[in-house]
């Protein structure tokens, strides 16, 4: 085993998160206080609340709540569901599915668990980086996946919506990324929690855990649906014996979910049409504040549009480095910008949120620090 190395994002979250007075780089969507929820509720899902005592709950996570999750999926039941705190599910997933000496394949930038852990096991991870395309937007260039592809590969990690640029592929390039999956018989570890939040709903990917056998899916309540406080998430795998695997390891973290989440994340789940329609809300009307924000400085900015998601990674391109332009940031306005470097990733770039409801003031408050460095 080897140490986890310091997860940047998150301590970079847990310094100033709580003492700034802007976040321009938060990844979810606006979240709702307790009463919005509630007003939410069916009968049932009232009743439960008013009801509901604070003991021990199934280890699987309960039955009507993974009987909602599994009504997300096309040929999932509610056996190949396994409810867990969403960074808990990346962690006993990986631990269930990857031995020392293994290969991993995971895209880049990324989310720091969806590699470290693997790394953290004694397994080699080689990055299959999403750049930047000649005519805006991101790109994956399969090709170099196929080369990246070894004997004794074991897991290919994905993430689509992608955090932090906003890529999405088409559904002719998933299938490819499956089939090539299958003929060198990996697993695939499908981080959706922003599922839902396309721009153009057609493009909606299907689960890779309804696509591919060998797939595991990740969802949960914190981004998409505006609810991180509830720490709801959820593996769903019709992989042979996986479930089995992460219920063992789970007894040796959180044993059970938290009663209080369990039922508000049913009553999240039931009214899951209005809360995605609230979260495209937020993104559309941000997205079309920071286009034109970012589009009309084209010696300070490269604009990258995302087409899914509550994030973008745009690069800056003027004076001075973009780690200067956060520190700045931080100092003059109180404002919390990640840079590209918290994901390793080279060029400029920072992740900009457009989720939350004051991102029009946060991103006047970053126009003003931009100002005084030109």
């Amino acid at each position: 085993m080897i140490p986890l190395a310091p997860f940047k994002i998150e301590r970079y979250f847990g310094e100033y998160e709580f003492k700034v007075r802007y976040l321009l780089s938060a990844s979810d969507c606006e979240s709702l206080s307790l009463a919005e929820l509630l007003e939410l509720a069916d009968a049932e899902g009232r009743r439960r609340w008013e009801t509901l005592r604070l003991g021990y709950t199934e280890s699987q996570g309960d039955p009507a709540l993974r009987d909602a999750i599994r009504q997300q999926y096309a040929g999932i039941s509610a056996g190949e569901v396994l409810v867990a705190v969403p960074e808990e599910a990346i962690f006993i997933a990986m631990h269930s599915l990857l031995v020392a000496g293994q290969h991993v394949i995971a895209l880049q930038p990324a989310y720091q668990s969806l590699y470290e852990v693997a790394r953290s096991i004694g397994c080699e991870v080689s990055a299959w980086t999403i750049e930047p395309a000649p005519g805006g937007g991101w790109r994956l260039d399969l090709d170099r996946l196929e080369e990246l592809i070894r004997p004794n590969t074991r897991l290919l990690v994905l993430n689509f919506p992608h955090n932090p640029t906003g890529y999405l592929p088409t559904r002719e390039a998933l299938d490819a990324i499956l089939h090539m999956a299958q003929r060198h018989k990996l697993m695939v570890f499908s981080d959706e929690m922003y599922r839902g939040l396309e721009l153009d709903p057609a493009r909606r990917l299907p689960a890779v855990c309804d696509l591919y056998e060998r797939g595991i899916s990740l969802g949960g309540l914190s981004k998409t649906y505006g609810l991180p406080g509830l720490r709801l998430g959820w593996l769903a795998s019709r992989a042979p014996g996986l479930m089995a695997a992460c219920l063992a390891l789970k007894d040796y973290t959180t044993i059970c979910h938290s009663a209080p989440s369990e039922v508000l994340g049913l009553i999240a789940l039931r009214a899951g049409d209005r809360l995605l329609a609230r979260g495209v809300a937020f993104v559309r009307r941000n997205l079309s504040v920071a286009q034109a924000y970012f589009e009309h400085r084209p010696d300070q900015f490269r604009w990258l549009a995302p087409q899914a998601g509550s994030i973008a990674f745009p690069a800056w391109t003027g004076p001075g480095t973009v780690e200067d332009l956060c520190q700045a940031a931080l100092d003059q306005e109180g404002l919390m910008v990640v840079p590209g470097s918290i994901f390793d990733y080279p060029g400029g770039h920072f992740r900009v949120g457009l989720g939350r409801q004051n991102f029009p003031e946060a991103l006047a408050s970053f126009g003003r620090v931009v100002a005084g460095r030109l």
